[in-house]
């Protein structure tokens, strides 16, 4: 657990092609779960979405003026999965792809995206096709992955005050506990 919280005191400050630093985007993303009252796991899902990012600047893949974007998502949920249960890593691993699937499902999912979301939306293969939308409903934490990537869209406010990181680090330590 303090290789995670270290991760976010070492490059929580950098930007990912957004206007807020990564660890704003991670509170505001899991303030706005814990809002919806959602369940330990998703609020802990949320907050840690986008670690794959901070795993990359880790490893030298990236750089906040060039950054690499490696399947963040791929990156991130395998390296928590050592930690957490799927109900976390899942929605985790399928965030973008959730991206992609409102895109193709949802006509006013766009307009809502950031000029940084829909940049990436293009490196990551656009709108889902009909048979991807079919295959994305059939899998396991589909819903959840659908919920963190709305509250991760609108993830994006400078300078919104959220609960600090201590607050969320108290639903990860229950989350670790229930399991893998």
């Amino acid at each position: 657990m303090a290789e995670v919280v270290s991760l976010y005191e070492r490059f929580g400050d950098d930007h990912y092609d957004e206007a807020i630093s990564q660890s704003a985007h991670a509170l505001q993303t899991a303030a706005l779960a814990e809002g919806a009252d959602a369940p330990d796991e998703l609020v802990a899902a949320a907050l840690l979405h986008d670690i794959g990012h901070l795993l990359e600047l880790d490893a030298g893949q990236a750089t906040t003026a060039r950054p690499a974007d490696l399947r963040h998502e791929a990156v991130g949920a395998a390296y928590l999965a050592r930690l957490f249960p799927p109900a976390v890593t899942g929605p985790i691993a399928l965030h973008v792809r959730a991206k992609r699937y409102l895109c193709a499902t949802d006509t006013s999912y766009l307009a809502l995206l950031s000029e940084g979301s829909l940049r990436s939306l293009e490196r990551q293969g656009g709108p889902m096709s009909g048979a991807e939308v079919a295959a994305f409903e059939r899998l396991s934490f589909f819903a959840d992955a659908v919920a963190v990537r709305r509250w991760d869209d609108a993830a994006k406010v400078v300078d919104l005050v959220v609960p600090p990181l201590s607050h969320f680090a108290q639903v990860l330590v229950a989350v670790v506990g229930t399991g893998n």
